[in-house]
C-alpha cells in the first residue's frame, strides 16, 4: 500500500511538472490562461450562479485540456517526423482543430452565461 501511495504522489508530481512546463513554454497556453483568468474575474464581478460557475469551469478545463493535448501531439509529431511530411501536417492540423472546437464551445458558453448580465448592466 505504501509503495502504491508513493507511486501516486510521484505521478501527481509529474503532472504538476507538466503544468509548469506547459504554462512556462507555450504561448497559446499563456493566452488561454489569461482568458480564463479574465472570465473568472468577470464571474466574480457579476456574481454568477453556481450552475453558471460549473459551465465556466468546464469550458476553461475543456480548452486548457485541448491545448495541452494539442501541444503534446505537436511535440510528438515533430519528433517522429522532423522533416516536413504530409501525414505530420494532417495530424497537427486535426489536433489544432480540436482546440478550435473547444474554444468555440467555450465562447458559446461565455455568451450564454455572461450576455444576460451584460444586457442587464446596460439597461440600468
Amino acid at each position: 500500500m505504501k509503495k502504491w501511495i508513493e507511486k501516486e504522489i510521484k505521478s501527481f508530481g509529474c503532472a504538476f511538472k507538466g503544468l509548469r512546463i506547459f504554462f512556462k513554454t507555450e504561448m497559446h497556453a499563456k493566452i488561454h490562461l489569461a482568458a480564463a483568468l479574465t472570465v473568472v474575474v468577470a464571474g466574480l464581478f457579476f456574481r454568477i450562479k453556481p450552475w453558471e460557475w460549473a459551465l465556466v469551469i468546464l469550458a476553461i478545463a475543456m480548452v486548457l485540456t485541448a491545448e495541452a493535448l494539442n501541444t503534446a501531439i505537436e511535440k510528438l509529431t515533430d519528433r517522429l517526423w522532423p522533416e516536413h511530411h504530409p501525414q505530420a501536417a494532417f495530424i497537427k492540423d486535426v489536433a489544432a482543430a480540436g482546440v478550435l472546437i473547444a474554444a468555440i464551445a467555450a465562447a458559446a458558453i461565455g455568451i450564454i452565461v455572461f450576455l444576460p448580465y451584460l444586457l442587464a448592466k446596460n439597461c440600468n
